[in-house]
């Protein structure tokens, strides 16, 4: 038995928190995130605003967007901020549900833990629930889907778009999504490949109304022709992609020359000009129509190809470049003398530059094949041509998923329904005290379709228990309408969502519930300016944790 002063381990101005006071921290952090977003889940949600640091603004009911401007303190509450941009990047949508259904899911294990139940137990309920709904959701709910069918696609992608501000677009919305998808879906080798990020170039042009926004057969960029007197519209030109200097080549380091005699430096300029004769003549040579480099063109450079009938457009972007390259069909090359005839695109219809605003944009459209393309947007602002963009990247995301992955469920909240009441069932089986955890995610699953019916304005419990009971009677399809707040069966109303982004929502949700279930000590520490003077902390100094 020690005696005397306390033994101070830590640094005196590190705070430290530990035991149920952490747990039940954490998840009142998780709920106030999943309340902030709540009322941004379906067709009648609300719109957030949102004021940056540097005084922009921004609109939106995208759950992603909206916790990306949040700054929180929180540890908590930032991994669940992190959750929705995993959930963003891994699959495009459903980023309102999965900070939704995370917050519902740790706030169900709030009563275990006052009730003395060890996080372990709950976790691990957690964990044979979640296996259970994904194989559940896969040989029960799930159905398989024909990708070729457009009407089908239409109505999985028109069921992403019905939320956001697009909705009342939501037609020309479908047909730009899963038009720019299709184009640019690659089968090489056996394996499908849909790189809607690098070769579906979102392009926004305030001005206009959102109805003229389209998906161009090919690539449109903010440039113009080098020289006045070249060409601006070309008919089935043969293209020509470089990425090195049309200009003479100039030392890597500082490159000093001394020259002692006049006709020395008529001739260093004359050298200039031969070279760059020459790796003109070498492009001359194959009779291109449009040259496209990513770096510099000089003037004589401009001199030659112009006087040689050749449109030049200069410093394009890497990625731009790419795309124009899957294009037109044409191969980018690092130097001219090293030009074939196969490496140059002739899959372009029509090259042609328009003044839109007061820019000149060059269009390389009405291509044969492309595997690349532009979605030109149009309407009233910069606000809403981004928010206009976020829509559209999310519907983009569903049609890939779909294309990847065929399979669908019922959406409006009927999924998740027929879960719950699978899991109920299945928990009857479970003879444990985890009965009770596995029965709380079947609850907590409910928190779906409640907040549909919140958003609408409808009647809650009235609503829900009457779902319950059709779902009971095994209707597994039945689910709430969006717009008004009643029970409607899926598969007439046509809402359909991608297996892969509910199974995401789900493997994300429970498991971060799992992480932040599992701390039991936060320790935050903040160094103060004399902090240097101060002995450093012992290695691995923290007291015993108790149990």
């Amino acid at each position: 038995m020690m005696r005397g002063a306390p033994v101070i381990v830590l640094n005196g101005n590190i705070k430290r928190e530990q035991g149920k006071k952490v747990q039940l921290g954490n998840v009142t952090a998780a709920k106030t995130i999943a309340d902030v977003i709540r009322t941004c889940l379906g067709p009648r949600a609300m719109l957030k605003m949102l004021m940056d640091p540097m005084g922009g603004i921004v609109m939106t009911n995208d759950g992603n967007a909206i916790l990306r401007e949040i700054t929180v303190q929180h540890p908590a509450a930032k991994s669940m901020i992190e959750i929705a941009r995993t959930q963003d990047e891994e699959v495009g949508d459903g980023t309102t549900s999965v900070i939704i259904l995370a917050g519902e899911t740790l706030s169900m294990a709030g009563p275990f833990l006052e009730q003395k139940m060890h996080p372990t137990v709950i976790v691990s309920a957690y964990r044979q629930a979640l296996d259970d709904i994904i194989s559940l959701l896969r040989d029960k709910i799930s159905v398989p889907v024909d990708v070729t069918n457009k009407d089908e696609m239409k109505k999985i992608i028109n069921s992403c778009i019905g939320t956001k501000f697009m909705s009342n677009w939501s037609d020309l919305a479908c047909d730009i999504a899963l038009d720019a998808t299709s184009k640019v879906a690659l089968t090489e080798n056996g394996r499908r490949e849909i790189d809607i990020k690098r070769y579906a170039k979102v392009e926004k042009l305030p001005g206009g109304s959102i109805e003229d926004s389209e998906v161009l057969n090919g690539v449109m960029i903010n440039k113009d022709v080098t020289h006045p007197r070249m060409r601006r519209r070309i008919e089935n030109p043969r293209i020509m992609l470089l990425d090195c200097n049309l200009e003479y080549k100039k030392g890597e380091s500082q490159t000093a020359l001394e020259i002692s005699k006049e006709a020395d430096f008529t001739r260093i300029l004359q050298l200039e000009e031969e070279y760059i004769k020459q790796i003109c003549d070498d492009i001359i040579a194959l009779k291109p129509d449009l040259v496209i480099t990513e770096k510099g063109v000089s003037d004589l450079a401009q001199h030659f190809l112009a006087k040689a009938d050749i449109s030049v457009i200069r410093r394009l972007r890497k990625t731009d470049n790419n795309r124009v390259a899957r294009a037109v069909g044409a191969n980018i090359l690092s130097r001219t003398d090293e030009v074939k005839e196969e490496d140059i695109g002739k899959g372009c219809g029509l090259f042609e530059i328009k003044k839109i605003g007061d820019d000149y944009y060059t269009f390389i459209v009405d291509c044969k094949d492309p595997k690349a393309c532009t979605i030109l947007l149009r309407g009233a602002s910069k606000d809403i041509l981004n928010e206009v963009e976020r829509n559209l990247q999310d519907a983009m995301n569903v049609a890939r998923n779909v294309m990847i992955d065929p399979r669908l469920v019922p959406g409006g909240g009927a999924g998740e329904m027929a879960l719950s009441q699978l899991l109920t069932e299945k928990a009857k089986s479970i003879t444990d005290v985890k009965q009770w955890p596995y029965k709380a995610i079947a609850k907590a699953l409910e928190v779906i379709p409640r907040t549909l019916i919140q958003n609408c304005g409808a009647n809650t419990i009235r609503t829900l228990t009457t779902l319950r009971a059709k779902h009971a009677a095994g209707g597994s399809t039945w689910g709430i309408d969006g717009e008004k707040g009643v029970l409607v069966d899926m598969k007439e109303l046509g809402v359909w969502e991608p297996f892969s982004v509910k199974a995401q929502t789900y493997k994300t949700a429970i498991e971060t519930a799992i992480l932040l279930l599992r701390i039991d000590d936060i320790v935050s520490g903040t160094k103060k300016a004399g902090a240097q003077q101060e002995a450093p902390a012992p290695q691995g100094g923290q007291p015993p944790m108790e149990n």
